[in-house]
């Protein structure tokens, strides 16, 4: 399947860059069973996302989540993707989403402040076997030194940071780019 690339307007791309082509998985054509016909994309979001609008815009901007919900969903149907976005200020309960997603073909994370601290989401990651690309709406590197420490990043297919609510999207777009190598490769 070849995907045509649009922007964050809908504007027609070139291919996406060379961060969008990571190493190829066994895990690209997982279809979760009775949702769509389509591979789905787990999109899991860390503490404090559900505060977006209203928690220091000038740092995360003023899109809600449910706005990047519906940007993704939008992304994901145009890339022939299912999509299960979700969201929790508990460490337990993505690492238990994780553990579950065994029937997704991949996962896009934003683990918030997990991302500095949590090994438990780290070792979930790693034992799903599953193509994870890490995003951020801020550029973790230009902020405080704690900030700059990534344990999911140890294991991601890449990180977008920095590109706001875009970054979502070249997540999926990345996504879509590791699952189409999948499938060339089954």
């Amino acid at each position: 399947m070849r995907h045509s690339w649009k922007g964050a307007k809908g504007e027609d791309c070139a291919d996406p860059p060379v961060w969008c082509t990571p190493p190829v998985h066994a895990n690209a054509s997982k279809k979760v069973q009775g949702v769509t016909d389509s591979p789905t994309v787990l999109v899991l979001n860390g503490p404090n996302l559900n505060m977006l609008g209203t928690r220091e815009p000038e740092v995360y901007g003023r899109e809600t989540l449910a706005d990047i919900q519906a940007a993704c969903t939008t992304r994901a149907e145009a890339l022939g993707l299912g999509l299960d976005f979700r969201q929790s200020n508990g460490e337990g309960e993505l690492v238990g989403w994780i553990q579950d997603a065994r029937a997704a073909a991949g996962i896009v994370i934003n683990p918030a402040a997990y991302t500095h601290t949590s090994i438990a989401i780290l070792d979930a990651l790693q034992a799903s076997g599953l193509p994870v690309v890490e995003v951020h709406l801020s550029n973790i590197h230009r902020r405080e030194p704690f900030r700059h420490n990534s344990y999911v990043s140890k294991m991601a297919h890449g990180v977008i940071c920095g590109f706001g609510s875009q970054g979502y999207l070249f997540a999926l777009d990345a996504m879509a780019r590791i699952l189409e190598r999948q499938e060339g490769t089954a």
